[in-house]
């Protein structure tokens, strides 16, 4: 194997393979990479035996072929090589080493046995459908926060990924929770998505497919069966075992007849809720909500810190109700709400809240139109 590639095209292609290698291994060849070199493009290759990612790259092959170099050794190099360098590899003749040269730079990397390499692109993959990267985005930046990282809770570790129905039309959603909050959007159902498996995709795989989509020129193509999911994202093709376990239903969590209804700034709540939260216990991390009629007070109180309270001009006009959130969730949920006011559904101080864009339906109870709103569920805490 002989080539030589642009050092940005392979310093690209490297940032995406690397981080799907993990820096601890037990088994020594998923700490490499495979590059595999032919008709003018060299193909590189990472796993962690779950996830997968191939990427290809233009590159002037002069011998075709393949090996194993260590992905974030190699990637370092390159990442430290100047700004148009020509990096030339080659496979030694003894195929235990490669060796990497770009100007007056000369480097050595040991190599593993390119037959050790483990694929993950056997299988079948009945359904397939095209999504626009800001469909795909939207569906994953506003429900990812939300993703389990309690691994005995293993099948909330990821976004749930099915088709649903609003009034007779079909709907993309995607769901995650933590048993403290919930996420849920939806969007129209692509062509192709009809009958897909309902899949839980793992916390991993969708941080690694969010990094691809911002640089996305086209529809990302997505294929999936029962235990796994293929995206393919311009020249890079991302492969991941499903989680294998059962969402909870959802819908009993999303409450229906609360009927105290309240309408705030988003931002100037966001600001308000991260000013007092300065005070709030770091364990806990809780605030308080009184709201009475038009105004909103929030206060928090430490032990070792003090007290600290803001009030707030809300569109209120039901009985007054004390309520505490801890301050995080509810600034990852506002961070999510896009128009300017935000609208929280509640019932009394121990039952789960819905929030909402302020420009969606006026119940709780309706469902988030066909279209890209979310609707979030919070549970409360005691203060």
């Amino acid at each position: 194997m002989k080539l030589t590639i642009e050092r940005a095209a392979l310093f690209r292609a490297l940032g995406h393979v690397q981080s799907v290698v993990e820096r601890r291994n037990t088994i020594p060849i998923l700490s490499n990479v495979l590059l595999r070199a032919e008709g003018g493009k060299l193909h590189l290759t990472a796993t962690d035996m779950d996830l997968e990612i191939v990427e290809a790259a233009l590159a002037m092959v002069e011998t075709a072929g393949a090996t194993t170099a260590p992905a974030h050794t190699l990637y370092d190099i390159v990442r430290k090589l100047p700004d148009g360098a020509q990096v030339e590899l080659s496979l030694n003749p003894d195929g235990k080493s490669l060796a990497l040269r770009a100007g007056r730079s000369r480097f050595q990397l040991g190599c593993l046995d390119v037959a050790d390499f483990p694929s993950m692109t056997g299988g079948e993959m009945p359904s397939a459908f095209d999504l626009p990267a800001g469909g795909l985005r939207n569906l994953i930046d506003r429900t990812r926060f939300a993703i389990s990282t309690e691994e005995t809770r293993y099948y909330l570790n990821g976004i749930y990924l099915h088709a649903g129905e609003f009034e007779g039309a079909p709907a993309l959603r995607a769901v995650a929770t933590d048993g403290h909050r919930l996420a849920r959007v939806q969007a129209p159902l692509p062509e192709g998505a009809t009958g897909m498996p309902s899949v839980i995709v793992p916390r991993k795989t969708v941080g690694e497919l969010r990094k691809l989509i911002d640089e996305a020129a086209e529809p990302i193509h997505i294929a999936l069966s029962e235990t796994k999911i293929r995206f393919s994202v311009d020249d890079v093709v991302l492969t991941s075992k499903l989680i294998d376990g059962t969402f909870p239903d959802y819908e009993r969590v999303i409450p229906e007849g609360n009927d105290k209804v309240m309408e705030v700034d988003t931002k100037g709540f966001a600001a308000a809720v991260d000013r007092v939260a300065t005070i709030a216990t770091e364990k806990t991390r809780a605030v308080k909500l009184a709201i009475t009629d038009g105004q909103l007070t929030l206060s928090a109180t430490s032990t070792d810190q003090g007290s600290a309270t803001e009030e707030l001009e809300v569109d209120y006009g039901a009985d007054p109700l004390e309520i505490g959130f801890n301050s995080r969730y509810l600034l990852d949920i506002a961070g999510q709400i896009d128009s300017d006011t935000a609208r929280f559904y509640m019932a009394d101080s121990g039952s789960p809240t819905v929030i909402r864009d302020g420009g969606g339906e006026e119940s709780p109870e309706a469902e988030a139109p066909v279209g890209d709103e979310a609707i979030y569920v919070l549970m409360p805490m005691r203060v």
